[in-house]
């Protein structure tokens, strides 16, 4: 705090002006009460179109406006309303147009009931979205429970009660206790045991149940591993939390929500004169259905025993039925035995049609008539390609050397047997081989005139 705050304003004799003073008293309330945190109630919330949020925060004694504006307010995670126990942190000002007193906030978090219900709704968000509310894996309660085991604190008016009423409605039912503390520190942890510990024991079905309190009082059945140890249970669970205007998370993971334990026992314990009731109707019913199950197979015995007939009857009826089928018999036989003759006959005649000695008598005058043509054939056929070799022949001499060289002229070739087709080709000394039209000749070179020579043909 500021020893003389007013020595910093120069406020010794000076006359100042409404808003001077406004202005100055909200610089002194901004420097001395600056980044408090003030708890309190919601109240009188509005939201306008500007994105701010004004409200009051009140306690049993007192109240102070609160404005919260629009960068702030959308950091604010849990939803703000009327009745909400919140922590607000910001600083003292002064609204210089009409000189009110109020708090300028840059955060809100929740106080005492409200941080518990905003967990409540976080837990319940989170549980629901993985499936553990879901009708499909609940189980429906045992119309007639013989067994069931009673999750609860040993001392108190909860089990008294729940005793009472299956005391009056269902006596003969057996009352198994599990006891375990319902609130506190422990609570949570033994109350988590004690669903394992009933769940192993084969009960038909279990009660979880508290008396009424308030939220932190109850807290212990909002916890996350009690919700989960109520899902894992195979055994069906009744929850009984609280009064009936409680709410508890192991109410939406139980199978079935009881307002009040009273009301659980009550869901399980049938009203013995009701089930007595139910008895003697079931058992009328059970008399008229006889009843009329005794008459009705009456008169099927007596329409059965007016068309009985004497055995007698019935054995002549059925050596008349037994001639007629055998004539039916030996008429099939024999118009089958025809059937096959016929078909024999056939058969047969085809058979004959494919016999192999006539057969071979075709194939052999066949074979003669082939015999006879083969040699005219191949003396045709000789004639034509002796023929067409006498035509080659004639044409292979017209253009062979061999014709050339019959006339007179000869082929001079080389050592390496090539044909000397030009003087250049050829030394002065050089030894040649002419090929005559008989024989050959080997001869030298004297001389080779490069110059052409004119060659007369009529020489």
């Amino acid at each position: 705090m500021i020893n003389d705050p007013f020595a910093r304003l120069n406020l010794d004799r000076e006359v100042l002006s409404v808003s001077q003073l406004n202005n100055r008293a909200r610089l002194l309330l901004e420097d001395v009460f600056s980044g408090i945190w003030v708890e309190g109630e919601i109240s009188n919330l509005a939201r306008p179109a500007s994105g701010h949020v004004y409200f009051t925060l009140k306690d049993s004694q007192a109240q102070v406006r609160c404005a919260l504006f629009r960068q702030n307010a959308a950091r604010v995670r849990q939803a703000l309303r009327d009745g909400l126990a919140v922590k607000v942190r910001g600083k003292v000002s002064l609204f210089e147009g009409r000189g009110d007193y109020q708090l300028i906030l840059d955060a809100v978090e929740p106080a005492g009931d409200g941080a518990l219900r905003l967990a409540f709704e976080a837990l319940k968000e989170k549980l629901g979205a993985e499936g553990l509310f879901s009708t499909e894996r609940k189980i429906a309660l045992p119309a007639h429970p013989r067994r069931i085991g009673i999750v609860t604190s040993p001392t108190g008016a909860v089990i008294r009660d729940i005793i009472s009423v299956f005391r009056r409605r269902a006596p003969q039912v057996e009352l198994n206790l599990i006891p375990t503390a319902v609130q506190g520190r422990e609570a949570t942890a033994q109350i988590v045991r004690a669903l394992q510990r009933a769940d192993a024991l084969g009960f038909d079905a279990l009660i979880l149940a508290r008396g009424g309190g308030s939220l932190e009082d109850l807290w212990c059945f909002n916890e996350e591993s009690v919700a989960r140890a109520v899902a894992a249970c195979v055994t069906p669970i009744v929850s009984a939390v609280g009064h009936e205007t409680d709410v508890s998370i192991a109410d939406f993971v139980a199978d079935v929500r009881a307002p009040t334990p009273s009301a659980a026992a009550e869901l399980l314990a049938p009203d013995s004169s009701e089930l007595v009731q139910r008895l003697h109707n079931m058992q009328r019913r059970l008399v008229l259905h006889m009843q009329g199950r005794l008459a009705r197979e009456r008169l099927r015995l007596e329409g059965v025993s007016r068309r009985l007939r004497h055995p007698g009857e019935r054995l002549r009826q059925q050596a008349q039925r037994l001639d007629d089928l055998d004539m039916r018999l030996r008429r099939a036989f024999a118009q089958r035995l025809a059937n096959q003759y016929e078909r024999l006959a056939r058969l047969d005649a085809r058979l004959a049609a494919q016999h192999p000695g006539r057969n071979l008598a075709l194939l052999r005058q066949r074979l003669d008539g082939l015999a006879a043509r083969l040699p005219r054939a191949m003396q045709g056929q000789l004639r034509s390609q002796r023929q067409q070799l006498g035509a080659l022949a004639a044409q292979l001499q017209i253009v062979s050397p061999l014709a050339t060289l019959g006339r007179g002229y000869s082929i001079l070739l080389d050592e390496r047997g090539q044909a000397v087709r030009n003087a250049a080709q050829t030394q002065p000394g050089q030894r040649l081989k002419a090929r005559l039209s008989e024989g050959e000749l080997d001869v030298r070179v004297e001389d080779n005139h490069i110059q052409p020579a004119t060659l007369s043909l009529l020489d």
